[in-house]
This record gives structure tokens, C-alpha cells and sequence, in this order.
């Protein structure tokens, strides 16, 4: 099986996703191409000395089925938030913060045939 390293489809050119949104629906991170599935990579920035609680919309709203929270440190430089989870069928991520505008998020997906 072979896998491609694709851009987060937020991204600009590989650049980190701002995540302006502080509530549902959240900034667009990643939506899966058709007919394939997407591994997705994903870290987060916070630029805030403040700790900052960070909701990834995980295919949809519906609480707690969809959503993924936790506190992002302060200043703490990358950290993790997705390790490689799948999905497909066009599944979209998006994601909001208590805080707008301070969380960055930066990744890559591995898309499989």
C-alpha cells in the first residue's frame, strides 16, 4: 500500500491554520478528498502565555460523539493533537478556541488509496 504526504487542505502552502473561530462551526483544518482516506498529523501553537482550551470538530458538532478537547500550555511550542487518526468519505475537521486568534495549527495528512 503507498501513501502520499499531503497539505492540510486549510493550508496555505504548508502554513499553520489560525484558528479565528470560538465556537461551532470552527475554523476548517482538513477536509478528506473522495474516495480515499486521510491519516491525519496534527500539532498545535499556542502563542498566548495563557493556557487555552482548544475543541476539534471531529466530522461533525454533536457533542461528545464529534468533539476532542484539551488545554493547549502557553507558550509551550508544538503541541500534539491528532497522532495519526484516520478518516474518509469527506469527513471535514475543524476547530474553535476559548480564545480566538492565539492557536496555530500546523500538520500534514498521509493519504491512502
Amino acid at each position: 500500500m503507498s501513501l502520499t504526504k499531503e497539505l492540510l487542505s486549510g493550508s496555505t502552502s504548508g502554513r499553520g491554520i489560525k484558528v479565528a473561530a470560538t465556537a461551532t462551526p470552527g475554523t476548517l483544518i482538513h477536509t478528506e478528498g473522495a474516495n480515499t482516506w486521510d491519516e491525519v498529523w496534527l500539532w498545535a501553537i499556542n502563542t498566548s502565555a495563557n493556557d487555552v482550551k482548544l475543541t476539534l470538530e471531529w466530522g461533525g458538532t454533536t457533542s461528545p460523539d464529534d468533539l476532542i478537547e484539551m488545554t493547549i500550555p502557553g507558550e509551550g511550542g508544538l503541541y500534539p493533537i491528532s497522532p495519526g487518526l484516520p478518516i474518509e468519505d469527506g469527513v471535514v475537521v475543524r476547530a474553535f478556541a476559548d480564545t480566538a486568534d492565539v492557536i496555530n495549527i500546523v500538520g500534514f495528512v498521509n493519504r491512502g488509496p
